[in-house]
């Protein structure tokens, strides 16, 4: 176990009954939850620490994957050796210039279970859960049904970039808006050349992590109801997540965030959130990335402080405001209720958070979090999601501003926005309300 600076929590790390690893963040010493011992009869998942038997079915050479001499589940020609492409990982859409995750395995998880088999509540007698320990306060540990696995447990740290932080985790990468098809990936085997389909490029193994956080082991919660305390603690856990991972060699991206809501896609009711570590820098924060490079090359200042400047002299669209934090509705908000929550002083990522902020920010969030529920008296399905900069660019480590989105589908009572031609064909949003108009509702819903 060990305290982590001030006393703020005490983290401590075990190990599941298949190998999947497990860390307690808990609000008081010597609770010795991480040596509850984990005694289901699971069977061992894959070696962590080598990546290359993460997905053997994404390796030359093993069954059902490129290396195989042909391929029964391709109509016409038979398969080419080295240039199939594998039943599960990473395929590259070649049209849209981006990544697809295939994680076909992810269809047998546990779905909506009910409230007495929860696998995320701790464990009681007679009743074996995820969490081993009989309580916890917030505790993370990686899924038992992973889109993105195999990365090494133990991550070793690499020289720092000229510009970065000094308390930020030092990595070393190609820039964000560099070649995603074939730019060199640290600790991430390639294949030896793709099919016509993906112009070229080939399968990569689903290498990475997935993490699920727990933010309280009341079943029943809402992270509106969570005391500062507990927010602190969620915080505190996104942010040494963030540090960890991000050191990992071949790590682009941590990302943070909770689904809350059947209408939203949840597949447990337990109040929890997720952590994806991706070995690529996903398409939202590489296009907020060439944004910000096009702005900061025409001379016209950081894109992020002149966008929260702008909102904050207009003030049409301001939600809430403390001596830490500005959250506004977006002048292009795509969903009906969307909220951008700002530091005031502009930082990459999590860990860089100074305290104050970290103070505030528990205070701000929950609030705005009622205001949604407050909407049309019921509560509202989001999403909130965590906008960090990539791993290593040291462009982004200086310039990057980190920020929480946080949207409802929900335009009204028993109504949902639905991501139908416009936006899932063509890419274009239409917003049913004015993000004027939102935050004038958002201002007022108590």
């Amino acid at each position: 176990m060990c305290s982590v600076g001030d006393p703020i929590f005490w983290k401590s790390s075990g190990r599941l009954a298949d190998g999947r690893e497990i860390i307690y963040f808990d609000e008081s010493p010597g609770l010795g939850r991480a040596s509850v011992p984990d005694r289901r009869p699971l069977a061992q998942t894959p070696g962590e620490s080598d990546p290359g038997q993460a997905d053997q079915a994404g390796q030359p050479g093993h069954p059902g994957n490129s290396g195989r001499p042909g391929n029964s589940g391709r109509p016409g020609n038979p398969g080419i050796p080295g240039r199939d492409l594998p039943p599960a990982g990473l395929r590259w859409d070649a049209l849209a210039g981006e990544w697809v995750i295939v994680a076909a395995q992810r269809q047998d998880r546990t779905f909506l279970p009910p409230p007495g088999e929860c696998p995320l509540d701790p464990s009681s007698p007679g009743r074996l859960t995820e969490i081993p320990a009989p309580d916890y306060d917030v505790v993370v540990f990686e899924n038992r049904f992973p889109s993105l696995h195999g990365l090494p447990p133990s991550p070793v740290p690499r020289a720092a970039p000229a510009g970065a932080p000094a308390d930020r985790p030092p990595v070393d990468r190609p820039p964000a808006d560099g070649p995603p098809a074939d730019g060199p990936l640290d600790a991430v085997p390639f294949l030896p050349g793709g099919p016509p389909e993906t112009g070229g490029v080939p399968g990569r193994p689903p290498i990475g992590r997935c993490e699920v956080v727990c933010f309280t082991a009341d079943h029943n919660a809402s992270f509106a109801s969570l005391p500062p305390r507990r927010v602190r603690t969620v915080l505190e856990a996104w942010a040494d997540r963030t540090t960890v991972l991000s050191s990992t060699p071949g790590i682009e991206q941590v990302y943070c965030f909770e689904n809350r809501g059947e209408e939203i896609g949840v597949t447990l009711y337990d109040l929890h959130g997720l952590l994806y570590v991706d070995h690529f820098v996903t398409p939202r924060p590489a296009s907020m990335l060439r944004q910000l490079r096009a702005h900061t090359a025409a001379g016209r200042g950081n894109l992020f402080d002149v966008m929260v400047a702008g909102e904050e002299a207009a003030g049409t669209r301001i939600v809430s405001r403390n001596d830490h934090w500005t959250a506004f509705v977006p002048a292009a908000a795509r969903w009906p209720y969307e909220i951008l929550l700002f530091p005031a002083r502009r930082v990459p990522s999590l860990p860089e958070l100074g305290e104050e902020a970290r103070a505030a920010f528990c205070v701000i969030y929950p609030d705005l979090l009622r205001r949604l529920d407050a909407l049309f008296g019921v509560p509202l399905p989001y999403i909130a999601a965590w906008h960090q900069a990539p791993a290593g660019d040291e462009f982004a480590c200086r310039e990057f501003g980190l920020h929480l989105q946080l949207f409802s589908i929900r335009r009204a009572p028993g109504k949902l926005k639905y991501l139908a031609g416009s936006e899932s064909g063509m890419g274009v949003w239409i917003n049913d309300i004015t993000p004027e108009e939102a935050a004038l509702r958002l201002r007022e819903a108590r």
